[in-house]
């Protein structure tokens, strides 16, 4: 993400992120972002550093305990990227999506991390009320879940890499037999047998091969060995 220019460097600067609860996941989360170079980051934790998160959380230490944590977050943030804006409010976040759900409407991207489920749903439906994007993270040693609640996208692969035309060369239809009878394959000239359109080929071989065998096209095993054989020297 980091050196964006142009239109995407300019959608970074002005994007604004929330960050909801400080675990060991999103601290991760939120550290690659702002080293991506986001313009303005929010964090929400009504709770204090505690002894037990010196050992899994790289962002405090022995000095931070008893104090808020959404504050040494953020002045943490601070140091890893002065250009990105860091601001904290000292709440807890379930509070903060009861009494104030104006607040995450003027935001790009939510992103919470050890929500309890009825949180998570009003969150959900404040964020998709107000067009915002939301991602919801947890973690369980190496395994874990990531939810992103947005609005249906739609995207159009106009040049997909892997397409299979269907030719119907066991069914064609009446125009491409009609195109494949006026073409004589017995031809004496090379160079004319050259530009042959590959699917007049087929189709008539296809149908010579039909022909050979009760009308079957398709047939598995033995025959199917025996098919490409008849085509070869075609």
């Amino acid at each position: 993400m980091g050196g964006g220019v142009g239109e995407q460097g300019q959608a970074l600067e002005k994007s604004s992120i929330c960050f909801l609860k400080c675990g060991p996941t999103g601290l991760e989360t939120l550290k690659n972002l702002v080293l991506g170079g986001f313009g303005s980051i929010t964090v929400v934790d009504g709770s204090k550093v505690e002894v037990g998160e010196l050992g899994n959380n790289f962002m405090v230490d022995e000095s931070s305990v008893g104090q808020s944590k959404a504050k040494i977050v953020c002045t943490f943030l601070q140091e890893l990227n002065d250009a990105v804006k860091a601001k904290f409010i000292e709440e807890y976040p379930k509070a903060l999506i009861k009494t104030n759900p104006s607040f995450f409407s003027q935001l790009t991207l939510v992103v919470a991390t050890l929500l309890a489920e009825d949180s998570m749903i009003k969150l959900d439906r404040i964020c998709r009320e107000a067009n915002v994007m939301l991602l919801f993270a947890c973690s369980y040693g190496l395994a874990g879940l990531v939810r992103i609640n947005v609005k249906e996208h739609v995207v159009i692969e106009s040049k997909p890499d892997h397409f299979l035309n269907d030719l119907m060369l066991n069914k064609p239809w009446p125009e491409l037999k009609s195109f494949a009878y006026t073409i004589d394959l017995n031809v004496a000239d090379l160079v004319a047998h050259k530009h042959t359109p590959y699917v007049v080929i087929l189709v008539k071989m296809a149908e010579q091969w039909a022909r050979a065998h009760d009308g079957f096209f398709r047939q598995p095993g033995t025959r199917k060995r025996s098919s490409r054989s008849f085509l070869k020297p075609r």
